[in-house]
Order: C-alpha cells, then structure tokens, then sequence
C-alpha cells in the first residue's frame, strides 16, 4: 500500500551530497518543514529523466519558489555520486537537492516500489512527483507504467 494525501512522510534514510563529500540525511528532516516538491525518477541519466524530467523541474525552479515552494528535491534509487554527477550534468546548481535512495528504504516506506529487473535496472521507485507542506503529503502524483505527464514540472505548477 502506497502512501497517500494526508500522511506523513515516513523516517528513512537518504544521501545528499554536500560540501564535505555524501552525508547522510533523514527523509523526514529533509521533507519536513515547509512546502517542498519532491519528484522522483526510476534512474539517473535514464532517457525520459534526463531528456525531460530533470530539465522541466530545473526550468520551472524559479517559478515554483514564486509559488512558495521552500525546496526542491529529485529522488532516485541510486547511490549519491551518480545523483551527485547527475545534478552537475543537468545544471540544477542550489535549485533542486538531489537526493539518494541507495537501497530503496525510503521508496519501499513509501510504497511506490517498481521491479525494473526486466530492463536491468532491479529494484526502482516509480516515476511521481509529491507536494509536502511541513511533513504531510497535500498531492501525491504517481504516472502509470511509461507514462510521463502528472509528475511533470508544469503539472507541479498548476497544482500549487
């Protein structure tokens, strides 16, 4: 069972990097004040998450902060120097914190778990995008298999 409207955000653990090299960082810090978008792709450097996903939510960064978005976080089940090199590869500077799920903790606490071993990918989560307001999810938008529209960027906006 997913998580949904209204629940808070689980506690689990998560990487970022940061100054000083990766760092560890509890999902429920990380999500837990303020309004934050958090969108998350099945993998970095994946084609629809590079072409379009990441490159929509860097685009939109300064109109999602006008519409009160505190921070801004991308989420993958992958170590955090691919996150790390990806956010470089993608410009995202100070504007989205690219967060890792190494061993998926956090995506299975959020039920949002995918088996991409048929591509080679093993364990995912699945593509979606989330809207917290100081722990507790107000939107939750999960894209059916292939699909890339609701955790959009632009969707984001408009549900704000």
């Amino acid at each position: 069972m997913s998580i949904s409207a209204g629940d808070q955000i689980p506690s689990a653990p998560l990487a970022v990097m940061g100054s000083n090299g990766p760092g560890p960082v509890d999902s429920s810090e990380l999500l837990g004040s303020g309004l934050v978008v958090l969108f998350a792709v099945p993998g970095a450097f994946t084609p629809t998450c590079s072409a379009e996903h990441l490159p929509g939510f860097v685009e939109h960064a300064k109109a999602l902060r006008e519409k009160g978005v505190d921070r801004i976080v991308c989420m993958a089940v992958n170590d955090v120097f691919v996150m790390d090199a990806w956010g470089k590869a993608g410009n995202v500077g100070d504007d989205i914190t690219m967060a890792a799920d190494g061993n998926g903790e956090f995506t299975r606490a959020l039920g949002l778990e995918m088996d991409a071993s048929a591509f080679g990918m093993g364990q995912r989560c699945h593509r979606f995008a989330m809207i917290v307001r100081d722990g507790v999810v107000a939107k939750l938008l999960v894209e059916g298999p292939g699909e890339f529209r609701v955790s959009s960027a632009e969707y984001v906006l408009e549900q704000i």
